[in-house]
């Protein structure tokens, strides 16, 4: 049975102390870093399965840290902890490249949930494995890989973001509602606050597989109802 590493980077050592305690007992091996700088070089060089980033660290902002560890090309799950009361957080935080998020004060079974469906779709069931390529438009997913080119060159993606382009693919010329893709990519009922999940995922997928991401050709927008890749 794999025994799945955690980074927690969290400032505040009463909340960091209890959530190792937390994930530990779960069988999750964690490692604790109270700034993002040290986090940052931390996932670099070890690759931890999962990222618990917080929003606020006394070196600088999560939304930046977790910026920074996509353009080092680190590509696990990023669940950042933000603010109850600050709805941008959510919506900068995905956009800064995060895969999930928990509001603080939050549910310790709510945040374990968020874990696990993460870990499950990165590398457990959900995980994409097969030897096969699937294709949207010019654009080839190398499924095996874990890969996403298009004329012999890599676009960039997260884990999060190519599960969503797989789901699409699979599903050429087809509308999905919102509800339909959570439940797929995210294992998620939906909600008002879930489905900003689903749009802000895909904005950033169309500003990496669009040539004019605010005329999208590609991935549509089906007013009303949800989204149709053309294929």
């Amino acid at each position: 049975m794999t025994t799945y590493s955690i980074l927690l980077v969290e400032d505040d050592p009463g909340i960091a102390g209890s959530l190792q305690t937390a994930l530990r007992r779960e069988g999750y091996a964690v490692q604790w870093k109270a700034e993002g700088a040290e986090g940052v070089s931390f996932a670099r060089d070890h690759s931890p399965h999962l990222i618990i980033l917080d929003v606020r660290l006394p070196d600088g902002s999560g939304f930046d840290f977790c910026r920074e560890m996509r353009m080092l090309g680190v590509r696990q799950p990023i669940v950042m902890l933000t603010v109850q009361s600050d709805e941008i957080d959510k919506i900068i935080g995905l956009e800064m490249g995060a895969d999930d998020y928990v509001t603080k004060p939050f549910n310790l079974r709510e945040l374990f949930s968020r874990v696990r469906a993460q870990l499950r779709r990165a590398y457990g069931e959900f995980a994409i494995s097969e030897g096969d390529m699937l294709y949207a438009g010019d654009i080839v997913i190398d499924r095996q890989r874990g890969r996403v080119l298009r004329g012999g060159d890599t676009i960039n993606v997260t884990p999060t973001e190519l599960r969503l382009l797989t789901y699409f693919a699979q599903h050429p010329n087809q509308i999905v509602s919102r509800g339909q893709i959570l439940d797929a990519v995210w294992g998620y009922e939906n909600s008002p606050d879930t489905e900003q999940v689903v749009t802000v995922n895909i904005r950033r997928l169309r500003e990496k597989i669009e040539f004019d991401p605010g005329n999208p050709s590609m991935l549509l927008t089906v007013p009303g109802i949800g989204y149709k890749l053309v294929n």
